[in-house]
């Protein structure tokens, strides 16, 4: 029986990418300095107020997690849904959509930060710092519902979702998550953009080497999918 457990779960946590790998390595550490060194929060993580002149935090912003849980669960998510991404993808086209979806993420949650401060006055949008991996990671659904749309994950016998509903209950979950826990409100701005950038991304700028087309124009693709029929 060990021995079954044993190659089970080889067969589980083997065949990440060295890729993957890399970026995991980088979301640890940069998750232990700011454990370890908590004003380095100031200078990694997004802080819109002080955005100007430490601009790099839109870049830095989203490989820096503030929680050992939300850093587990980011190094896990890239690690398995990497390992699905990457071979379809291409290493170089899977480095530059991380980097091209985390980078204008961090953009579109600044200018949002900063039009709700205007609009409330609240000084907390300017203040509170904002980081994580989770754009991209719900970017990563997206990518999954593109490749593998009618792919099923059994939830239980009765119940069965196809993948290409992840990114939108995703979204929903946190939504309604959102209204109950201040910290889950902070989250949410991050996961409604790294699902649009990643879309508008995929849909219009993603290269293909194959083929000199950019994009995906096809219709199972469309901005309205992500909708029930009843919604579009």
């Amino acid at each position: 029986m060990s021995s079954r457990l044993a190659t089970g779960g080889t067969s589980v946590f083997s065949g990440f990418t060295r890729l993957c790998k890399g970026l995991a390595v980088v979301l640890v550490v940069g998750s232990v300095i700011v454990q370890t060194f908590p004003p380095a929060v100031t200078y990694l993580t997004l802080i819109p107020a002080r955005t100007i002149p430490f601009a790099w935090n839109l870049i830095t912003a989203g490989y820096i997690e503030q929680s050992l849980v939300a850093m587990v669960a980011s190094t896990f998510g890239l690690l398995f849904i990497g390992r699905l991404l990457e071979p379809i993808w291409g290493s170089k086209e899977f480095l530059k959509f991380i980097v091209v979806v985390n980078f204008l993420t961090s953009v579109c949650v600044f200018v949002t930060a900063i039009a709700f401060y205007y609009i409330t006055r609240q000084e907390s949008y300017l203040y509170t710092p904002l980081s994580g991996f989770h754009g991209v990671l719900s970017g990563f659904l997206v990518g999954i519902k593109q490749i593998l749309p009618d792919q099923e994950l059994s939830m239980s016998p009765q119940l069965k979702l196809k993948t290409k509903w992840m990114p939108s209950l995703l979204l929903l979950l946190a939504i309604v998550i959102s209204f109950f826990t201040a910290e889950a409100a902070s989250y949410l701005p991050t996961f409604i953009f790294g699902t649009y950038v990643s879309w508008i991304y995929l849909r219009y700028l993603q290269s293909h080497p194959e083929t000199t087309l950019r994009g995906d124009p096809s219709d199972e693709f469309a901005f309205s999918t992500f909708f029930p029929s009843f919604l579009r």
